[in-house]
């Protein structure tokens, strides 16, 4: 597993952790709670980004297959 996956997945896990923990109290901290968000959006953010748009890859394949056509 690659240190930035690690450091992505471990972001999320405790980030939802803290927001949940901040939940449940009866006195709600707010700043845990925004904290424990940040964290969360911070490591969804880091692991999308790394994931290929998948109308990138139509785009691609539709150039590929025109100019197969046009070379017959």
């Amino acid at each position: 597993m690659n240190i930035s996956r690690t450091i992505n997945f471990i972001s999320i896990v405790i980030g939802g952790a803290i927001a949940i923990y901040a939940q449940a109290e009866e006195k709600q901290n707010t700043y845990l709670l925004i904290g424990g968000i940040v964290l969360l959006m911070f490591g969804i953010y880091r692991t999308s980004r790394n994931i290929p748009s998948k109308y990138d890859k139509q785009e691609e394949e539709t150039f590929v297959k025109s100019e197969e056509l046009d070379e017959d």
